[in-house]
């Protein structure tokens, strides 16, 4: 036999692999490909105690896309937001800019917050006229009653349904819940175009801060921790005090950041706002953040250190109203001390705060 008629005879044989073994081989295939599939999960989970944490980290991407057009048409307006609007008429500044506080029942005790933020304004320098324009938001009826009996300008957010009686501890649902519904309640205020200082009510006033915001920012924020850069998004912000520009990107934003919280479950409006401040989101809004110096917005996270600079001090990094009563009460007498130096010595002699006392260790005592 011929090598030509050697290879003919191969040709005319049948496959090397048949029709039952090529099933065999795709079924070998399909098994190896599960088993291995199951490995890569099983190192996924081991070597990551929170496997779905990356995914909660980047939710934007998963979750359907949110547009601005969308944010700015939708309205969470309720009933009482008439009555809030007539609040708000009254008490703001000729370019519609108001000052916002929320006090419940146990912040309205005499002698208690209420009291001592309201007398930080008529010490400090120059801040007095303030009060004119401060809106006091109340989320029950004491903290309605107390306000009327010593404030013009009161909101009873009960006429939108909501009543928040007693102290609301820190991260329990009640605390969250109160967090949200502000959230909730200042992008109503920025729809209804007021612009706002929104301070919590144990942030001590002692000077003018709109001499310190900056002239080119939609949104400003205090810190607990400033890295010394007010538009590095690594800064820490702390919502207990913000200054906001009603416009078509802070309407957005502020629906957006409340949306945010049905995919981060649970957290803390302040939590949810570290998550979303480098969400693509807010680069495609446009809108310009600052976060402010804790030389000028300081608190017991970060003191002031120049009392010829400070603006607002504000008791964060402590919990329960007794710790901050406490310490508050030396902050004004600090402040009080402070004022009635000699012009020279307060150039010439850096004068600091005797805080936090109680509230250096009010977490541990909190547990």
């Amino acid at each position: 036999m011929t090598m030509s008629n050697s290879a003919e005879g191969l040709n005319e044989d049948k496959p090397l692999i048949s029709g039952s073994n090529n099933h065999v081989v795709r079924r070998v295939v399909k098994v190896t490909l599960l088993f291995m599939g199951i490995a890569v999960l099983a190192f996924v989970i081991h070597n990551n105690a929170n496997p779905f944490a990356s995914f909660l980290r980047t939710s934007y991407y998963f979750h359907p896309p949110i547009s601005a057009a969308s944010l700015l048409s939708s309205s969470s307006s309720k009933v009482g937001d008439l009555m809030l609007d007539g609040v708000l008429k009254n008490a703001s500044m000729k370019d519609r800019t108001v000052i916002l506080t929320t006090l419940n029942d146990a912040w309205a005790e005499p002698n208690s917050v209420l009291d001592l933020f309201l007398h930080s304004f008529r010490i400090g320098n120059q801040t007095q006229w303030l009060l004119n324009h401060l809106v006091i938001i109340c989320l029950d009826d004491k903290a309605y009653a107390r306000c009327l009996a010593s404030h013009p300008h009161c909101y009873d957010l009960r006429s939108r349904g909501d009543n928040f009686t007693n102290e609301a501890f820190f991260m329990t649902a009640n605390y969250l819940k109160m967090m949200w519904t502000r959230i909730d309640l200042l992008a109503s205020i920025l729809q209804m175009g007021y612009n706002f200082v929104f301070t919590d009510a144990d942030v001590m006033w002692f000077r003018d801060p709109f001499q310190r915001f900056h002239s080119n920012a939609d949104f400003q924020i205090a810190c607990d921790r400033y890295l010394g850069n007010p538009d590095d998004v690594n800064n820490l912000p702390n919502g207990g005090f913000t200054y906001v520009i009603s416009n078509n990107r802070t309407i957005p934003f502020y629906k957006f950041w409340y949306k945010s919280r049905e995919y981060y479950k649970g957290m803390h409006d302040q939590d949810v706002l570290n998550e979303i401040k480098s969400d693509p989101f807010i680069k495609k809004i446009g809108i310009r953040m600052k976060f402010l110096d804790t030389a000028y917005f300081g608190g017991f996270c970060e003191p002031s250190k120049d009392l010829n600079l400070v603006c607002t001090m504000h008791a964060n990094c402590c919990v329960g109203q007794p710790n901050k009563v406490h310490d508050l009460k030396i902050l004004l007498e600090d402040w009080i001390k402070f004022t009635s130096l000699p012009a020279t010595t307060k150039a010439s002699s850096p004068s600091s705060w005797r805080v936090p006392d109680y509230c250096r260790t009010s977490f541990d005592h909190h547990k």
